[in-house]
């Protein structure tokens, strides 16, 4: 998939643990493994801009397009 989920390194960067993020943010910390991860389909703009204003980051820190190489 082009699209990378970053929120690994945002959570390094910050010093922040996934579990204070995910109780921050209201979601569960299974479904923010999923979305670290890059398991999920989508991400609701409440929960993307819940989780930049507490990380105080822009949305392109957490998520970026590689294209894939074409055969």
């Amino acid at each position: 998939m082009p699209i990378v989920v970053n929120l690994d390194l945002m959570l390094v960067r910050r010093k922040v643990t996934s579990r204070a993020l995910a109780a921050e943010v209201g979601i569960t910390e299974a479904n923010l493994s999923l979305l670290k991860s890059g398991k999920v389909k989508g991400v609701r703009f409440a929960t993307l801009e819940a989780i930049c204003r507490y990380l105080d980051c822009q949305p392109g820190d957490i998520l970026e397009y590689r294209p894939e190489a074409e055969d």
